[in-house]
């Protein structure tokens, strides 16, 4: 009901369109009908980025892939490299190459070049066949199966591993049922803007109730796809002044074409899930909290109880996060059962965990005294200036054994390479 929303009540559009004599409404009325034809507002220029061409640029091959997932191995960029590699897995609802944008923004070139050997998981747009796969299903092969063969390239009996939002909380359930069944493979754990006590769920709490829930349950009662377009209009939602209203104005109204903007591609580039992976993750998680209570879930036929990983973990949050609260991320603290370093950034949910160190922005805080309350934890805690990229990488080294010489190409026998980064899946569109 704003009457910035409207061109007859907002001054700046009527002068614009005075001075132009009309040529910026109707240039606005070309843009709209460009994205009524397309579906959805257009929040960048969309011709600027091709995935393979300036996005997900850095090197590397597939080495394994299933009906869920592939699997890239980054090329070395160093001489050398430690002991044990990491495995990145990112968030199902979008693109893994949130992590791997441009050169000068890219987290997973970062670590490549600071020596640690790199695969990242890179979630497949699901098609309707596979709307039956579960939770379970993606534990066993968006995790486990990855890691088998991170585990036989790299030649190490450890790994250490990091989640991104949802894919922190899948990869903290895979590391539950590996504790349960003594299975330690595991040399650290990164958890970036990821919740496993979902107690306060930030904006999305308006969406999700018993009816909502209950409404989802039905509608994927017989397999089907949760299309990622309707998942992204309803996180646009949290933030309409800022990714609708917007656009509605500069595009539509000034008849500007929106600027080329690496993060809002992405963030228009969605995911098809499972319905019932999507069901059981609102229900267990946003409606009833229940991974947070030890045995209270189960899976892959063993009960989950967080407090039986014992690995070290790295755990980030960002301190403008609308979808992961900071204080919900720290909660984490308590529940893991290992050591736990907590790190606050400045920023939102993907600005602040995508923040490059060579550029030097923004700030983040530090404090080695873990408290059970958020709020004295944030009270005595060392504002530092900068990104919290180069305290993890740090970090991070000294849990990934000793140095060795790089391999000298992707994959080996068991698991050879398929073809190069990005791979396939990664450019298929969703529905």
């Amino acid at each position: 009901m704003s009457p910035n929303n409207y061109a007859a009540t907002n001054p700046e559009v009527i002068r614009l369109a005075a001075e132009t004599s009309g040529e910026s409404l109707a240039q606005g009325m070309k843009l709209l009908a460009g994205d009524v034809a397309r579906g959805r507002i257009s929040m960048t220029d969309e011709q600027a980025f091709e995935v393979g061409r300036n996005l997900a640029v850095t090197p590397g091959s597939v080495v394994f892939e299933n009906e869920v997932m592939q699997l890239i191995q980054y090329a070395p960029a160093t001489a050398e490299v430690y002991e044990y590699p990491l495995l990145i897995v990112p968030p199902f609802i979008n693109k893994y190459y949130i992590l791997d944008l441009q050169p000068e923004n890219s987290f997973v070139r970062y670590c490549v070049e600071r020596g640690f050997s790199t695969f990242i998981v890179s979630w497949r747009n699901i098609p309707p066949e596979l709307g039956q796969l579960g939770w379970d299903d993606y534990i066993e092969k968006g995790v486990f199966a990855p890691l088998e063969a991170v585990k036989s390239i790299s030649g190490a009996d450890k790994v250490n591993a990091l989640g991104f939002c949802v894919g922190g909380t899948l990869l903290s359930c895979a590391l539950a049922v590996m504790a349960a069944k003594n299975e330690n493979l595991v040399a650290s754990l990164t958890l970036l803007a990821t919740m496993l006590d979902f107690s306060e769920t930030g904006d999305i709490s308006v969406y999700v109730d018993r009816d909502f829930v209950e409404r989802s349950e039905q509608d994927f009662r017989e397999p089907g796809l949760m299309p990622g377009s309707r998942l992204a209009s309803t996180f646009a939602t949290l933030r309409a002044n800022d990714l609708i209203w917007h656009y509605v104005i500069n595009n539509y109204l000034k008849g500007r074409p929106p600027r080329a903007f690496d993060l809002l591609y992405w963030n228009a580039d969605g995911s098809n899930l499972p319905g019932r992976l999507y069901a059981y993750y609102l229900r267990n998680m946003y409606l009833e909290n229940n991974l947070r209570i030890p045995g209270r879930l189960e899976a892959c036929g063993v009960p989950l109880d967080l407090g039986a990983i014992t690995a070290p973990a790295y755990i980030v949050a960002t301190r403008e996060d609308h979808i992961v609260p900071w204080k919900s991320a720290y909660a984490s603290v308590g529940l893991l059962g290992g050591p736990a370093e907590f790190v606050l950034g400045a920023s939102g949910h993907v600005a602040g965990i995508v923040n490059p160190a060579s550029k030097n922005r923004r700030h983040f805080w530090l404090n080695s005294s873990a408290t059970a309350d958020a709020d004295a934890w944030l009270a005595g805690a060392a504002q530092q200036a900068g990104s919290w990229w180069n305290h993890w990488a740090s970090w991070l080294s000294n849990r990934s054994g000793k140095q060795k010489p790089a391999q000298a190409g992707p994959g080996n026998r068991q698991y050879p390479a398929r073809e190069p980064a990005p791979g396939r899946y990664v450019k298929e569109k969703s529905v």
